[in-house]
């Protein structure tokens, strides 16, 4: 006959399990920061890659055409005050995202967006099918919205308006023109005397959280120019002024700062609506800048200062960036 023997069984005591639990805490504790700063790498690099691309898509447009595209086209003749957007080529407020995408391998996208604005009949910008075509390029990956677009009901018009975080730099302020993206611009390389390497091209700017600005096809602006809509001031307080009067109730925040903090390079989230005035970005402690020699760089806002001088063409400034 063959004995059994009783085994028992041990556990974890309850003391075993906290400490355990303690230490699997400090060690995620260790892992989030690393993590973190992977995924804001992993997101600049990818923002930088947009506006490299943006870069390349600006330069091919000017070997072909021998200038810039405009900023935005006009939606009235700036001299005369009359309506221009329904009369040929019918391409009433069309950003300058909008003319290079043949550049970017969006030739397809391109063509749709002709041929349907090829008669007045089809002139207004905003009912083109285009403008609620999702471009990812156009978006910085750091934004955790991702891909934004306002529905149509809330735009007021019969189609989508999809968004960009990356506006043109129209210069110092709205009535300056001394930047290279305005409305109407056709700027050529010989004409930044300032030099490629000491003007930007592109910043960033996500759109604040109602939407109403960044529509990356069509543009109108605060003031008709495209101004904080498809091309951005870095030091105009008309601006700062008017999203601080219009955007500070609900559902944005309240404006927090006077209109000589809300201009060039700041600090800013979606929800305060007067952060719209400035350039601004999700990375950590700056934004990212197309440089117009097709470099791309991340400023820091405490270089704001530096900001004026890099988006005027002909100024004559030094600016060092760090």
């Amino acid at each position: 006959m063959v004995s059994s023997r009783l085994f028992s069984k041990k556990g974890f005591t309850l003391i075993e399990l906290l400490v355990v639990i303690a230490i699997i805490g400090i060690l995620i504790g260790l892992l989030l920061p690393a993590i973190q700063k992977v995924r804001e790498a992993a997101s600049r690099t990818r923002c930088l890659n947009n506006l490299k691309q943006i870069g390349l898509a600006l330069h091919g447009y000017h070997d072909v055409n021998v200038k810039l595209p405009p900023g935005q086209s006009p939606w009235t003749n700036p001299v005369t005050g009359l309506d221009v957007w329904n009369v040929t080529p019918f391409e009433g407020c069309w950003s300058f995202l909008a003319y290079i995408l043949p550049f970017m391998e969006q030739e397809a996208i391109y063509k749709k967006a002709k041929d349907y604005a090829s008669s007045a009949a089809t002139a207004y910008s905003w009912n083109n099918p285009v403008c609620a075509q999702q471009m990812k390029i156009f978006n910085c990956p750091a934004d955790a919205r991702g891909v934004l677009a306002i529905t149509a009901a809330a735009a007021g018009t019969s189609v989508d308006q999809s968004l960009t975080g990356y506006l043109g730099n129209a210069g110092t302020t709205s009535a300056s023109y001394d930047g290279v993206l305005f409305m109407g611009s056709k700027i050529r390389f010989n004409d930044i005397s300032d030099g490629l390497s000491n003007t930007f091209f592109v910043g960033e700017r996500p759109p604040n959280s109602n939407l109403e600005f960044g529509w990356w096809f069509a543009a109108y602006g605060y003031d008709g120019k495209g101004n904080g809509d498809c091309v951005m001031t870095s030091n105009d307080l008309a601006i700062a002024n008017y999203f601080i009067a219009n955007y500070s109730a609900p559902p944005n925040k309240p404006c927090n700062g006077t209109a000589a903090q809300k201009i060039g390079l700041q600090s800013g989230t979606p929800e305060v609506g007067c952060d719209a005035a400035h350039y601004w970005s999700f990375h950590n402690g700056g934004s990212m800048f197309l440089m117009g020699d097709g470099s791309t760089r991340l400023i820091l806002n405490s270089s704001n200062s530096l900001i004026g001088a890099l988006s005027t063409r002909a100024g004559g400034e030094l600016s060092n960036i760090p």
